[in-house]
């Protein structure tokens, strides 16, 4: 059973009334970061640290780490809302925004569609449009302190208005691509663009739910 149907699987939560209109529906909220990712966790050399910006663009670039943190720095703070049913309420995060990014970079985006790009080969797709809001981070802090290597240092995306396996950690790349093709799990079950308030979780039908795959995460 893939990780889509056994969330399909999960019983769906009632929301608390006091949340009502801030947290989507299916969702619990709880205090803790749950740990939820594919693959290893990275290890990084940060002199050889890499972030590609390649594709349909009018030039391709490639920034350092320390290219990153020259950039506008901006906190941002939001919820997050995971695909496996946990909404975290007040996070905290620190980084570039994309939209002062593409300024900084100078690169003109030659399709409406992105692939992003994590270590372990993974990938979501997303529209250039969901990343133009004024909340869309490159982050590398979490309430004030580095993210930790679990959490996606030294730099991943916060996408808040979006389920958050779209907010990709380990960051390494965005490509644009020209058509919305399927990242990893939208390859695997997940829907394609993932707006918790529509609950659009999956590609097909969402069906009714046993426990809560996250409550057995690590956290931190």
């Amino acid at each position: 059973m893939n990780k889509a149907d056994r969330i399909k699987r999960m019983k769906t939560p009632e929301i608390d009334p006091k949340y009502k209109g801030r947290v989507p529906p299916g969702q619990v909220v709880t205090e803790r970061f749950p740990i939820l990712h594919e693959g290893d966790v990275p290890e990084y050399n940060l002199e050889e640290w890499t972030l590609r910006v390649f594709g349909l663009v009018d030039k391709e670039v490639t920034l350092s780490y320390q290219e990153i943190l020259d950039m506008p720095q901006t906190t941002v703070k939001c919820d997050i809302h995971c695909v496996t049913r946990w909404t975290r309420l007040d996070n905290e995060f620190t980084g570039v925004l994309f939209t002062d990014f593409l300024k900084a970079i100078g690169v003109e985006l030659k399709s409406k569609y992105i692939m992003l790009h994590g270590d372990n080969d993974y990938t979501s797709n997303i529209e250039v449009e969901d990343l133009l809001r004024d909340d869309i981070l490159l982050a590398h802090s979490f309430n004030g302190e580095p993210l930790t290597a679990k959490h996606g240092y030294p730099l991943r995306l916060v996408v808040p208005h979006l389920y958050f396996w779209k907010s990709v950690k380990w960051l390494r790349g965005f490509e644009v691509i020209d058509e919305n093709h399927p990242g990893f799990w939208e390859q695997n079950g997940f829907h394609l663009r993932g707006d918790p308030f529509k609950e659009e979780r999956f590609s097909g039908e969402d069906l009714g739910i046993p426990e809560d795959e996250w409550v057995h995460k690590d956290y931190d």
